[in-house]
């Protein structure tokens, strides 16, 4: 019997209890999950690739070493589809929070089965607690000194608290 892998792509930047909850699940349909986080040369994420995949291999590392050794994190700079065929991917998993990802995602799913027809998507949705969590949020309300808590574990906090206030200084 051959692994099933799945992709689990995105920029994690910083991983929140969202990214966490369809990771959680992945590994239900997956045997082995690669999260690949995307890093691209036109784009300034807040951490670099290191600080991210360490964030998540962190996270993981409390659900045991069940979790922790069907778990890879890798970069990639090209097309996704690339990425899941350079790891073995038969699946790419994607979350969703609400209809207009959907909306999205479909349009994803549909361009990358185009390409890579022998590789399918598979949609999670997210637990009704961490809907309404974007990276993009946590970032703009811990750089504005807001309490992020709720959205991401508390060593993540800990690194955004540390990120901006070394900015202020």
């Amino acid at each position: 019997m051959s692994t099933r892998i799945g992709l689990y792509p995105g920029s994690f930047d910083p991983v929140t209890h969202g990214h966490l909850d369809v990771l959680r699940q992945s590994l239900a349909i997956a045997d082995k999950v690669v999260v690949a986080i995307g890093v691209h040369p036109g784009k300034s994420p807040l951490f670099s690739f290191d600080e991210r995949e360490g964030m998540i291999r962190r996270a993981i590392a409390e659900w045991g070493d069940n979790a922790s050794n069907r778990i890879d994190v890798i970069s990639f700079d090209n097309l996704v589809i690339n990425a899941a065929r350079e790891m073995s991917a038969t699946i790419m998993i994607r979350g969703l929070r609400d209809g207009s990802d959907l909306d999205y995602e479909m349009q994803l799913a549909g361009m990358n089965g185009a390409m890579a027809p022998e590789i399918g998507t598979v949609f999670l949705p997210a637990s009704p607690g961490v809907r309404p969590i974007t990276a993009t949020l946590v970032r703009q309300i811990a750089k504005m000194n807001g309490d992020v808590s709720e959205f991401a574990p508390e060593f993540v906090v800990e690194m955004l608290h540390d990120k901006f206030n070394n900015n202020r200084q």
